[in-house]
């Protein structure tokens, strides 16, 4: 091969990666192309559109996605995880503790990683036991998208709106307490109903679960301190030292995280930000009106049905300054159709049971328009 032919020949390489790492990513398949569009239709300059993306948002979610994954390679969560489950007896008890380990985790390490943790648990426990996989799975997906309403590490539109608000974080969970806790009494409620009190027997579960306490111990006390970084607005200080500190000590925490989920995160506040400048846009929603907290609300539990919860969310945000009616509404925007909220496909994808995304609308669909009653209540 000729030296003019191997340059070539790496680019026609690294394009075919490109294209084909796109192509494995189909929500980036997505905003690339709309990104394509818009550009086509409301031409910008290249180097104005990073200044559409809040990259305050951008940096404490990198920050959690590498101390989440430093606490989950650290095997803490699966050990803890193993404990928990040998103190239920039944198969409604288990769906019971499933639920309430499923929505905890997701307050603090976001809902995405909490699956990861609770959905491969379950798998485990059914080659102990025989247990309704397809089930526990739904209501998992459910109860990460109750519990992570909590706080703002729960989810990306949380940690989004919790930056642009600039309230405290325990402001942030006051006003979010009362909704979290009535659509977790609703999902109890239905468990009760869902699962029976039939024996469960875990006693071949005695395998030990390794835990690196220097590496959780270390997780953990970083995991204070850039929350607290963040919430005083200098997320990108405590960014900057985990990420240099895990580099240079235990760099599979910063390399293993989910680099995709950022870079959709990038082109999600391009993309909708340069949507939502585009004059019909800006008409229809002027002529729609979301400037009272209840039709803030509807618009982000209605909107996500179509478009997901955090790009309804980064959308909305354009056009109302009332952040917790938009908050609540996204939040319940995550039940209803399966493109709700992310949590719902991996959940599902993670499980692999044949059938499941008809139970599972069958149960998130009047889920979500209970909760989008009792949601509207709470607003107004």
């Amino acid at each position: 091969m000729s030296s003019a032919e191997k340059p070539r020949s790496a680019g026609v390489s690294g394009l075919r990666k490109t294209v084909g790492f796109v192509a494995n990513e189909p929500v980036l398949a997505i905003l690339v192309a709309a990104l394509v569009v818009l550009q086509c239709l409301h031409p910008q300059a290249w180097r104005t559109l990073p200044g559409l993306v809040d990259w305050p948002t951008v940096q404490t979610l990198a920050g959690l996605l590498i101390l989440t994954k430093a606490v989950e390679l650290s095997g803490f969560l699966m050990w803890l995880a193993h404990r928990v489950v040998h103190h239920v007896h039944s198969e409604r008890g288990l769906a019971g503790l499933m639920i309430a380990l499923a929505a905890g985790l997701s307050m603090l390490v976001t809902n995405d990683v909490a699956l990861f943790v609770v959905v491969p648990l379950v798998l485990s426990l059914n080659r102990l036991t025989p247990l309704p996989v397809k089930r526990l799975t739904i209501f998992t997906a459910l109860a990460v998208n109750a519990g992570s309403i909590l706080t703002p590490l729960g989810n990306p539109q949380n940690l989004f709106l919790w930056q642009t608000s600039g309230v405290s974080f325990g402001a942030f969970v006051y006003a979010l307490l009362p909704l979290c806790a009535a659509l977790t009494a609703m999902l109890y409620a239905v468990a009760f109903f869902a699962f029976k009190p039939r024996a469960l027997d875990l006693s071949r579960d005695t395998a030990t679960q390794p835990v690196d306490r220097a590496y959780a111990g270390t997780a953990g006390l970083l995991f204070v301190a850039f929350v607290l970084l963040a919430d005083s607005h200098h997320a990108a200080i405590g960014l900057a030292a985990i990420a240099l500190g895990f580099l240079l000590w235990r760099r599979d925490a910063v390399l293993k995280i989910d680099w995709p989920l950022l870079l959709i995160f990038v082109l999600m506040f391009i993309v909708l930000r340069s949507a939502a400048a585009l004059p019909w846009i800006k008409t229809t929603i002027a002529a729609i009106g979301i400037d009272t907290p209840l039709r803030a609300f509807v618009a982000g539990s209605v909107l996500s049905q179509g478009i997901s919860n955090v790009p309804a969310a980064i959308m909305l945000a354009e056009f109302t300054h009332d952040w917790r009616a938009l908050a609540f509404g996204v939040s319940v925007g995550g039940f209803g159709l399966g493109i709700g909220s992310l949590a719902n496909l991996i959940a599902i994808r993670l499980a692999k049971e044949r059938g499941a995304w008809t139970a599972f609308h069958l149960l998130s669909i009047p889920f979500w328009i209970v909760a989008t009653a009792f949601g509207a209540w709470l607003v107004r």
